[in-house]
């Protein structure tokens, strides 16, 4: 191998990644990765599509105040809607309703963005004790030799004889420092940050895969039984990523009913320690809810297994795939007939024509049905309307301003210059006594300096245009003379 080899097959990577939609997103204004980092955390992979649009024009009218160059025609929906185009989000149905949640590519670049911009560094003794321990647990379980397994399995038992030994004699236990024991928890943290992104890739590589057994089916022809294989091979080759592992190993912690109650004790003690008052409420959070959203993002990648299931269970109970079957084995046993036979001149009875076009099968022809040509009857003719049969819809007429204000300076002259709402509605005729009448009076009163005593109310009875009567409880309303 040159050693110019692996610097072409970088170049050649580096271009794929400028392409993709990660590139992208870093390459875009720095106000859709803060808005992005912002609505989704840890605790929140998932934001309702009204919530995520109220939040994003909030977002651009704070930077409108601030003159940043917006497009003036684009809502906070166009915003969302060019960033699922451009597969920095996905908008998937959840409960009949749509949500928004990040892509594995942009999950990947909001992690790597909070590393950047963290203020703890992830280089600590427990990111190294946990090096250490991975790598001894990988040399025991790679070893062929069962006498050196047995010699450390021995040593590590001596070992915890021996810490036994000196807690029972009252020696006090080794116990971390409140600051080794926050950056312990936040290598947890950062361990558990890169799962989501894992998830996200192995469920997109399932719906691809779903999506093109799909077509396979769809559009395949006479050599329908390649669909089965190639879900097969591309599952196979799926479940071999690194996305892959993580899926399967994270399936058998969450299908193990003592590792889950192993890891939820651990979790909930860790939480009642006095050291997590360092942490912030959004790590708490995290912490707490890793095994719940653990199992809600396998449940996701179960669920579209579930669905490629059911469509292979399908297609090969279907027809089309019986007819492929039988046309295999017809075809294989033709080969091995030709095989077999001993070689002689043959001469065929038709000469093949090149130019002729694809032979096709009776079972793809069909037979002409005269009823399904026969043109529909035409539609009735629509009904005459004349003048009789248009009708207005009665309506509540407007309230009459000038005759309400009359009515007010008559019912203060002749109650000493004081009356009320209700004295004012009482003496207009009955023709006016509707609702529209009683905000037209609501609406003087408090256009005025007249008074207002919420604590107070009047009964008032109005017509409605059906003729029904019913009654209406306003604040007591006083009119004074100016």
């Amino acid at each position: 191998m040159r050693s110019t080899d692996n610097a072409v097959a970088q170049w050649h990577a580096q271009k794929q990644l400028r392409l993709s939609p990660a590139w992208k997103l870093l390459q875009g204004a720095p106000w859709t990765l803060a808005f992005l980092r912002a609505e989704f955390t840890a605790t929140t992979q998932r934001v309702p599509l009204e919530e995520f649009h109220a939040d994003l024009a909030d977002f651009m009218k704070e930077l409108r105040e601030e003159n940043l160059s917006l497009n003036e025609a684009w809502q906070a929906s166009h915003y969302a809607d060019s960033w699922v185009r451009s597969q920095f989000l996905a908008r998937p149905m959840v409960d009949g309703k749509f949500h928004y949640e990040p892509t594995a590519a942009t999950a990947r670049v909001l992690a790597f963005i909070d590393t950047l911009g963290g203020r703890h560094t992830n280089l600590n003794s427990s990111r190294l004790s946990t090096l250490l321990n991975s790598i001894e647990t990988l040399s025991l379980q790679s070893d062929p030799n069962p006498e050196s397994r047995i010699a450390a399995l021995e040593a590590e038992i001596l070992d915890r004889q021996r810490e036994i030994t000196a807690l029972k004699n009252g020696a006090n236990p080794a116990v971390l420092s409140n600051d080794s024991a926050v950056a312990a928890t936040r290598s947890v943290l950062d361990l558990a940050a890169s799962l989501p992104a894992d998830f996200k890739r192995m469920r997109d590589g399932v719906e691809v895969m779903l999506h093109s057994i799909r077509t396979e089916i769809m559009e395949s022809s006479l050599s329908k039984g390649v669909a089965v294989g190639q879900v097969l091979a591309g599952d196979k080759a799926l479940r071999g990523t690194a996305e892959g592992e993580t899926f399967r190993g994270f399936t058998e912690f969450l299908n193990d009913p003592v590792q889950q109650a192993r890891f939820r004790q651990s979790v909930n003690e860790v939480l009642e320690r006095d050291f997590t008052d360092a942490l912030t409420a959004e790590e708490r959070n995290n912490l707490a809810s890793l095994v719940r959203e653990m199992r809600r993002q396998a449940g996701e990648v179960h669920a579209i297994y579930g669905r490629l299931s059911e469509s292979l269970h399908a297609y090969v109970q279907s027809a089309e795939f019986q007819e492929s079957v039988l046309l295999r084995k017809a075809i294989h046993a033709a080969e091995l007939a030709v095989a077999t036979a001993p070689l002689v001149s043959r001469t065929p009875v038709v000469a093949p024509l090149l130019y002729s076009p694809n032979f096709e099968t009776l079972a793809g022809l069909g037979i002409f049905n005269p009823e399904d040509h026969v043109p529909p009857p035409k539609l009735a003719a629509p009904p005459a309307l004349s003048d009789a049969d248009i009708h207005r819809t009665p309506s509540t007429p407007a309230p009459d301003m000038p005759k309400l204000l009359a009515a007010v300076e008559h019912a203060r002259e002749t109650r000493n210059g004081t009356a009320t709402l209700a004295d004012v509605y009482t003496s207009l005729p009955a023709e006016l006594q509707h609702i529209n009448t009683i905000r037209g009076l609501i609406l003087a009163a408090r256009g005025s300096s007249n008074s207002i005593d919420p604590d107070r109310t009047e009964t008032l009875t109005f017509t409605q245009i059906d003729g029904t009567t019913r009654t209406a409880t306003v604040p007591l309303f006083t009119f004074t003379k100016d």
